[in-house]
């Protein structure tokens, strides 16, 4: 339907356009009637280019996005970035070649090196569409999951692509992506500053796998759904690079600490498994943390009957939903659903990462309200391996934190939302005064009392500098108001962590090993064969049966294929997808 609407619209521009253009108009200003519609037909191309990065930016506003009001999130909706920006630069591109045919036509192709001071810059056009270019041509799937590290660093050219956009269209012409921009330019300096504060680590757990869980501090307060991510940076591997990790915890279940689990996957998890798994590895591991983000609500209590498919590190956005469930059993004395558990792994080191299920809570598993069955699938092996002690041990890490280290905590404290509502709306009114203040003191004495017009990149300027300037008050003020609020309890959440506890102490690093717990041995474990998930679909019964999925993209469109056959009629069909 948005394909639709830009072919609409470029018919519409065409159609308009083109209907004044005669012989005689295109002779006075020396073309040909052809030569007038390529330059008229190049223009709306780059009309059609600003429609879509009005909306370009609303998926990759984490935490200032407005996509949690109809429901959905950043991390499921970055599809829609990835769309719009193909489109984008489709149509810039486009927009670019289309008016180098048209200088050279009219043999003028000097214009390619025109900056004027006082009208539309070619130049800055042409630099912006050289960094979307670079930004485009390293986004596209293949280059991005092969080089991921290439992808992310030329990423960070959007600063120079929007900013001399902007130059090259004038700042009253770049509004039509303000709402977009916004937003996303808040959230932006929000996770700058929330990015600063380095985090307290308190410990991680390395199974044989490869694969390892960090544990976090966390402030009582701080609450997240379950399926939600965190960005983790360790500066100590790059002090660039964020990548997402689901959050395995739940706030409610784990009032005072937060854990993700990190897979073997790119060389940056390599680096970091390798890090905490040599015996000689630092005391303290330095982390920095943007988030958590995920969505408003969830609906998993809905259902009578709930079968989860997962693909390898598919199966942790999962363990958050299980706790919460449990959570709601325990506490709330909720009726919950019945648990239906499909985890397909490569290797029988891969059924180590049950554990994470219930960490801590092994010898409750029998006695746990929530039922839950677990099928699990190795499909490289075709018979258990001979169980070793170095397979059968979870090698636990305590961390020595810094007194500096702080608890993970909402950069806008609880109410997020309204902090949120008031920095969005004192910055743009702020902004609003000091344009108006600026232009009617400053620039239109010189556009009305003088022979000079004000020029258009100078205008510009001044718009991104107020935008910039706005932001930055604004937002600094609430977030400095949060932390003096919410100073005394980052206070008591610290005490805990200097004074020595079982299983951690603040002089010594400590390394244990502990067997694995009962999950794997109440698990049923199919060896050499994937799941016939067809025949185990059919077979459930319920009224209502949410089939939640995460993992690999056949395994999605197999079980969406499934649910929408008609097979059974009470299946909902619901995936978790965090692949970029």
């Amino acid at each position: 339907m948005f394909i639709a609407l830009l072919v609409w619209s470029f018919a519409v521009y065409l159609k308009i356009g083109f209907s004044p253009i005669t012989p005689q108009l295109a002779a006075k200003y020396e073309e040909q009637v052809w030569e007038a519609q390529l330059s008229l037909a190049a223009f709306r191309l780059g009309s059609l280019g600003n429609i879509c990065l009005a909306l370009l930016f609303f998926p990759v506003a984490r935490g200032s996005s407005v996509l949690p009001l109809v429901g959905l999130t950043s991390e499921a909706s970055i599809k829609y970035h990835i769309w719009l920006g193909h489109i984008t630069m489709v149509l810039f591109t486009a927009h670019g070649l289309l008016y180098i045919i048209y200088w050279i036509a009219m043999n003028q192709l000097s214009e390619t090196l025109k900056w004027d001071k006082i009208w539309i810059s070619n130049v800055a056009g042409e630099l912006s569409l050289l960094f979307g270019l670079g930004m485009w041509v390293t986004s596209f799937a293949r280059i991005r999951r092969q080089m991921f590290e290439l992808f992310f660093y030329t990423h960070n050219l959007y600063t120079l692509f929007l900013i001399f956009f902007v130059l090259h269209i004038g700042i009253s012409y770049s509004f039509i992506m303000m709402p977009g921009l916004y937003l996303f330019l808040i959230d932006r300096y929000l996770r700058f500053l929330q990015s600063r504060q380095k985090v307290c680590v308190l410990s991680s757990l390395l199974l044989p796998c490869e694969t390892l869980e960090l544990n976090f501090s966390k402030n009582t307060g701080l609450e997240y759904s379950p399926t939600s991510i965190i960005f983790i940076n360790v500066p100590s591997i790059s002090k660039l690079q964020w990548h997402p990790f689901t959050i395995t915890s739940n706030s409610n279940l784990e009032p005072e600490t937060l854990s993700v689990v990190i897979g073997r996957g790119g060389s940056w998890s390599q680096k970091l498994y390798q890090m905490l798994s040599t015996p000689s590895s630092v005391e303290r591991l330095e982390v920095a943390v943007e988030g958590p983000y995920g969505p408003a609500s969830t609906h998993f209590l809905r259902h009578d009957s709930l079968v989860m498919v997962s693909g390898g590190l598919g199966i942790t956005p999962f363990f958050s939903i299980i706790r919460e469930l449990i959570f709601q059993s325990t506490t709330l004395g909720t009726k919950t659903p019945q648990i239906l558990l499909i985890c397909a792994f490569r290797n029988s080191a891969d059924l180590t990462m049950l554990d994470f299920i219930l960490p801590g809570y092994g010898t409750l598993i029998d006695s746990c309200p929530v039922k839950l069955q677990i099928e699990a699938y190795v499909t490289r092996e075709k018979h258990p391996p001979m169980s070793t002690a170095d397979k059968d041990l979870i090698r636990k890490i305590s961390f020595k934190p810094n007194v500096l280290d702080m608890p993970i905590s909402a950069i806008l404290g609880p109410n997020s939302w309204l902090w949120l509502g008031v920095i969005i709306s004192c910055s743009f009114v702020l902004f609003i005064v000091m344009l108006g203040i600026i232009t009617r003191f400053y620039i239109y004495p010189i556009d009305h009392n003088t022979n000079m017009i004000y020029p258009l990149s100078s205008r510009a300027v001044i718009g991104m500098l107020l935008i910039c300037g706005s932001i930055t008050l604004t937002a600094s003020a609430v977030v400095v108001m949060n932390k003096k609020q919410n100073a005394n309890k980052a206070r008591q959440n610290t005490q805990f962590i200097d004074a020595p506890s079982p299983g951690f102490h603040s002089t010594d690093r400590e390394l244990e090993s502990f067997p694995k717990q009962s999950f794997i041995q109440a698990t049923n474990v199919h060896y050499g064969s994937r799941p016939d998930l067809e025949m185990i679909l059919s077979k459930c019964e319920g009224s209502s049966i949410g089939v939640l999925v995460c993992g690999p993209r056949k395994m999605r469109h197999d079980v969406a294929t499934i649910c929408s056959s008609g097979l059974v009629d009470n299946l909902h069909f619901e995936t978790i997808s965090f692949s970029w």
